[in-house]
């Protein structure tokens, strides 16, 4: 199981927010290159990157720190937030970005989802964020009547090589994960899971191995920050 390091970008900045609400967010960084450098140093495999500002705007607004962090990570990362067209899609992966998530469109244009992953195939995934089992959209500030189980299997013959479940309620809340909703969606669907949202220690990161249905990875962002999960224990204890 791969942990995901996760970069949030907000006006610059690597933060990280409380259950997803923008004003409350910690600022851990304001050299977003500079936290990516230390995480592959520690040895990561991957690199989570969110584009918050991004997220709320509906296009790219934190490319500066993203384009920073492909320049000098030697390790493969993903990027979600704003990418709503194939445009910016295309835009990324020529920057050297191993993979896009796509959320908000994955709701309201799933057929842009689809073409994606065809056009750029083992490139596309999918960010399902949830409260209560249903789906949220741009930047969790909309809540639908999606269930993410149903939105998950609409993806199923589409090619997307991932999808990202968060449970929002959990997110930088270091009360962890929801094992048992993760577990399920995994269950329901045969594109890899990859778990995000509350993951604090490396209990957590153990749980979420051992959940009974193989995931692909796990998510970390503030436990990884505040040193209740090192990042090289981590990784020794999940390879």
């Amino acid at each position: 199981m791969i942990l995901y390091p996760a970069i949030d970008l907000k006006d610059g900045q690597a933060v990280r927010l409380l259950r997803g609400e923008m004003d409350k967010a910690t600022v851990f960084n304001d050299d977003p290159a500079a936290q990516a450098r230390a995480f592959v140093d520690a040895g990561c495999e991957w690199l989570h990157l969110v584009d918050l500002n991004g997220a709320f705007a509906g296009e790219p607004v934190n490319a500066a720190p993203v384009e920073a962090i492909l320049r000098e990570c030697n390790v493969p990362a993903q990027l979600g937030g704003g990418i709503r067209d194939m445009s910016t899609i295309e835009t990324w992966i020529d920057k050297g970005l191993a993979r896009v998530i796509l959320g908000t469109v994955a709701v309201e244009n799933p057929d842009l989802v689809r073409e994606a992953a065809k056009e750029f195939p083992g490139k596309v995934a999918v960010g399902i964020d949830a409260r209560d089992g249903m789906v949220a959209t741009k930047g969790w500030a909309e809540e639908t009547n999606v269930k993410v189980t149903d939105l998950a299997r609409s993806f199923e013959d589409a090619g997307v090589t991932a999808i990202i479940y968060t449970d929002i309620n959990r997110d930088g809340a270091m009360q962890g994960p929801n094992i048992r909703a993760t577990a399920d969606l995994a269950r329901a669907v045969s594109i890899p899971v990859i778990a995000s949202g509350g993951v604090s220690s490396l209990d957590d990161l153990i749980a979420l191995r051992d959940c009974g249905v193989a995931l692909d990875g796990a998510i970390s962002g503030r436990a990884l920050y505040d040193g209740a999960i090192d990042l090289s224990e981590a990784i020794r204890a999940l390879s």
